[in-house]
Formats: C-alpha cells, structure tokens, sequence
C-alpha cells in the first residue's frame, strides 16, 4: 500500500518535472557551494591562528611534492586566498567567502521558489480534481459521506499532501547528496575518523523508522479525528435553530468538548514522536562528536599525526552534516504523514460514479411523447425494497401526482427521472428511449425540478434565480420573477435583484425561498416539471402564493407532483397512489374517492385535520 501511494505521488508531480529538475540542480549547486564555505571557513579560522610566514613556507613546501587528495585540496585553497601579506590574504579570503556565501543562497532561493510553484500547483490541481470528481459521483455517495470529513479531506489532507510530496519529496534526493558530500570530505581529511563518525547513519536511520512508521498510524487516526470535530461544526451550524430551540447548547458544548479531547490526545502523542527524532538525532550526533573530538584531539596534540587544520576542518564539516540528518528524520515524519492523507485523498479519487453516460449515449433535444415507468424496482440497500414493480405512465403535457403515506417511495420516484439514482430492475422510458441510453446532462436539461428544502446561495437574488442559466434578458428575469408571485417582494428588498440573502437564503421567509426556486425553474424554461412537496413546509398565505405561481410554472409542460397535501394535487389528470414501495391505486380525484380506498383515506384525514 505504501509502495503504491509514493508511486502515485510520484506521477502527480512528475507533470512539472522542468521545475523538479532546475530545482534539483539549484540543489546539487547549492550542496557544492555549501561545502565551501564550511572549508573555507575552517581555512579562516586556521589561517588566523596559524603563524602567516609559516603558512607561506608550508604552502610553497607543498608545491615540490606529490600530495594526497586533503593536502592537493588545501593547496588549492591556498593558492586562492594566499597573498603577499596577512591583511592581503584575509581580504581575499573574507571576499571569496562572501562570493561563496551569495552564490549558494542564490541557488537556494532558485531551488526553493521552483520547489514553492511545484507545491502550490500541485495542491490546487488536487483540490479541483476532488472537487470535480465529486460533481461525477452519485447522490448514493453522499448519502453515505459526511461533510465534514469530506471538507477535512479537501483542505487538512490535500494539505499535509503538499508538505509531504514537496518540500520533503524533494529533499529525499537533495539531503543524502548533502551528506555524501560532507562524509566524502570527512574521508578526505582523515579515513579512521570518518569510519567512527559513521556510526550516526545506521543508528540514525533505524530510529527515524521506527518514528515514522508509529506517527503514520497516528496521522491517519488524526486525520479522521478532525474529520469527526468537523463533522459536528457542520452539523451543529446547520441546525443551530434546533440546538437553541430545544436548549441543548449544554449538551452540544460537552459533544465537542469529548471529540476535541480525543483529538488532542492523538496530537499529543504525535508530536512527542515528532519532537523525540530531532533531539535523538541531536544527542546520538553529540555523543559521536565528543567522542571524536577527543580521538581527533589525541592525535593532535598527542600523537600529532593530524594537522590542527584538519581537525578544525573536520570538526566542523562533521557538525555540518548533522543538520542534513535531522532535516531527514523531518521528513521521514512528514512524509509518514503525507502519506497517510493521501491514503484518504486517492480513497475519494478512486470512487468510482455509479451514474455515468453509456458509451453510445444519445443527445435528447426535445420531449415529445411520454415518461414511462415499467415494472420498476429499486433499494437503497441490498435487500431492503423501496419500489417494486412500479408501472405507470406520464403524458406529455398532462399533470400525474404521486401520493401515499411518509416512506411509500414518492420522493424516490421523483430522483429516479433525472437518474439521481439508478434503477435495480425494470426500465424508465422517455419518448421511447430508456434514460440509460440518453445523455445525462441532455436527459437533465429536459427538467425543472422544485423540491421541499430550497437550495439557495448565498448571493444575489439575481444569481440565484439565473444559477444554471446562461443567457438571459433583464427583461426574462423580471418575467420569471413575476410568474412566480415573487417580483414584489424582491422589490421590496434592499437592493431589488442584487440583494445577498444569505446561506441558505436564511434573510428570507420559507415562502419567499420556494417562490424564487419556481422563479428558477420558469426562467429554466423545462418541458418536463417534478415538484417534490413543493408546499409541504409553508404556512397557509404561503401556500397560497406558491400555488399560485405553481399553477404559472405547470401550464403546458408534463409535470410530476408528489406531495402530502391533497389539496395541491386535487386538479391532477391522473394520481398514482403508493403504499410500502408498490402501486396500490391509480385514478382521477373523484375516482378514487369513490374507490374508498387508500386515497380516500388520506384525504378523509387532511379533510378531519
């Protein structure tokens, strides 16, 4: 599983490998420049403390004879910065370390900016792949996700994703180049010493492991942790009325407190890994150091088979390379935690769509005959029936109303049409061609729909009667408007049109709501209308004024209505009464009263309510 999540990372950011490879190189420069200056810096500090006429007589000694690689590399060094005087030989020398010093952070800045486009893009082109593909999913898989973790997902793990395949990816191949470099001039200075300062890799590298993989589990707990607490922020602040209502604040307090708790001890034990590698890395470092301090200062100054400068060189190049290590045992933890995002990530951009358009898939431009339901059946879950053997037709033109008590499969007939769902067995026609076979946003253009719980925005009025319209007149807007008994209470708002009315339209009334989602539907212009207890939540005047503008929006087009209030369907050319998933009754108004059946029951309780 890991295997597979890198290789994926690994495609993702091979897209911007122009910018990968110019950072690479920056690196690799800025690695050479890097040891440098800290050689540089080790030919300062000896120069200074060296007596000056003995360092031109040892420079000019070593010039008649045949050098090792340290000796040929210090001699360089000296022909370099070495000048007639001590004040001449210190200018040069503090010059060229200045030069070394703006060149190498010059190449850091190019490495880093590079790295900081490849990062930015990449978390923007995941964030819109999620985005997108959830547009493609089914309704189904949003009846079984929460929202909160979705949302935690998209920015918390898309997030750490980027740290993980950024910054830290990219050091995976710049840090050990590092390393390599400063244990190959630590080899060049003094082989026995350098074997001794080996023994930090190994050690180092096994308890960044067993780090990594301990914060990995705990990322992944983490991560659906705070997907949990989002979870509740989302649930809590869209039903902020009912906490109020029923004075449940006490209670939603101590919920949020428990999950933040639990998260907080996740997080806790997390970062003490986290900060445990570092100073580990640190002290085993420290240890290893002393230890070849006093190896080193032995052969200095006991057994004088090192040269002062060597030591002092060695010393620092060995201090040096330390930080490359810890920076490496940062990124075993960020990966670890990338990676475990990402796991999360690629779950959701691997779900496949259950509704998808057929290969051979056929355009629908017009609506002409009938919709028809044959021996249709369907369940939310397996085993569990929600239709079975639903057969009826809707004539174009014509007015069908489906009613039946609270979970008969009303409301699923209603998602059925425009394939929000897709059937188990059976077929649903449309002008002879099954709704499988059509195009989906062809098959979807053909409908307007006007449901119980109002999907607003929070923008203008304007945009929320237009959302889904392209080209329209200011004149078609104000039509619409009017059609749907709205156009006098938008000119009473504020601004008119251009009036923000809030999440979820909450600066409006339920009535006001439902008129401007008929204002939307009429400016649509659909031959085919589903209207899924499009009154069942509005006070009488409300009611009213919906009905009104409903009776504008059914004229000449082939309209489904499902609701529990009779009296909206009453003038029906033909209702279709449910019961447990299954047609029980099919007739007129006054037909069915006759029948005394299951209709007449419904109404003889609305009329005794």
């Amino acid at each position: 599983m890991s295997q597979r999540i890198y290789t994926r990372l690994g495609k993702l950011v091979l897209p911007y490998w122009p910018f990968l490879l110019i950072s690479t190189i920056a690196s690799l420069i800025y690695v050479v420049f890097n040891s440098l200056s800290i050689w540089l810096t080790a030919s300062l500090i000896n120069n200074i403390l060296s007596d000056f006429d003995q360092l031109l007589l040892n420079h000019k000694a070593l010039s008649n004879e045949i050098l090792n690689l340290n000796d040929q590399l210090k001699y360089w060094t000296n022909e370099l910065i070495l000048r007639d005087t001590p004040r001449e030989t210190l200018k040069i020398l503090c010059l060229t370390i200045l030069f070394v010093f703006l060149v190498k952070n010059i190449f850091l800045y190019i490495k880093n900016i590079s790295l900081t486009y490849i990062q930015f893009n990449l978390i923007t082109s995941i964030r819109t792949s999620i985005y997108n593909h959830f547009h493609s999913l089914s309704l189904s898989f949003f009846d079984k996700a929460k929202s909160g973790e979705l949302t935690s997902i998209v920015v918390t793990d898309v997030a750490n994703m980027r740290v993980a395949f950024g910054t830290s990816f990219h050091r995976i191949f710049v840090e050990p180049v590092n390393i390599l470099m400063f244990i190959s001039l630590l080899f060049v200075i003094n082989v026995n010493l350098a074997l001794y300062a080996l023994i930090i890799v190994p050690v180092t590298a096994i308890i960044i492991f067993w780090i990594g993989r301990s914060i990995r589990r705990k990322s992944m707990r983490t991560a659906k942790q705070i997907a949990g607490i989002m979870n509740i922020l989302t649930e809590i602040l869209n039903s902020i009325r009912v906490v109020k209502a029923f004075g449940t604040e006490a209670y939603e307090t101590k919920r949020f407190k428990k999950e933040q708790n639990r998260y907080y001890n996740l997080i806790s034990r997390r970062a003490r890994l986290r900060l445990t590698a570092s100073p580990i890395t640190e002290t085993i470092g420290a240890v290893i150091g002393v230890s070849l301090l006093w190896i080193g200062g032995l052969d200095v100054l006991v057994a004088g088979t090192m040269s002062p400068e060597d030591f002092i060189r060695f010393i620092l190049i060995l201090f040096s390379v330390l930080g490359p290590i810890r920076l490496l045992s940062n990124v075993s933890v960020d990966l670890q935690k990338g990676a475990a995002s990402a796991q999360r990530v690629f779950a959701i951009l691997d779900q496949p769509p259950e509704i998808i358009d057929n290969p051979n898939a056929i355009t629908l431009n017009t609506f002409s005959g009938e919709i028809d339901f044959q021996n249709v059946g369907f369940s939310y879950i397996e085993g569990e029936t929600v239709l079975n053997g639903i057969s009826f037709s809707i004539p174009k033109g014509k007015v069908v109303a489906i009613v039946g008590p609270s979970g008969s499969g009303k409301s699923t007939i209603a998602d059925l049409i425009p394939r929000f769902y897709d059937i188990g067995s059976g077929a649903i026609l449309m002008d002879g061609i099954n709704i499988r076979d059509a195009k989906l946003a062809s098959l979807r253009n053909q409908m307007g729909i006007v449901t119980q719980e109002t999907i607003l925005f929070n923008e203008t009025i304007e945009f929320n009667i237009t959302y889904g319209v392209e080209n329209h007149s200011q004149r078609e807007l104000e039509s619409a408007a009017q059609a749907a008994n709205a156009y006098d209470f938008i000119l009473d708002q504020p601004k008119g049109f251009q009036t923000i009315i809030g999440e979820k339209g909450v600066k409006l009334s339920g009535g006001q709501r439902q008129r401007l989602a008929i204002a939307r539907a009429i400016l649509r212009n659909p031959p085919i209308l589903i209207l899924d207890e499009a009154t069942s939540s509005l006070d009488t005047e409300s009611e009213r004024k919906v009905q009104t503008a409903l009776e504008h929006l059914m004229q000449d087009r082939t309209t489904l209505v499902i609701a529990h209030r009779l009296s909206t369907i009453q003038r029906a050319d033909s209702i279709v009464v449910l019961d447990k998933g299954q047609i029980v009754e099919t007739g007129t108004h006054d037909s069915l009263l006759k029948e005394k059946g299951l209709y007449a029951k419904l109404y003889e309780k609305l009329i005794a309510g």
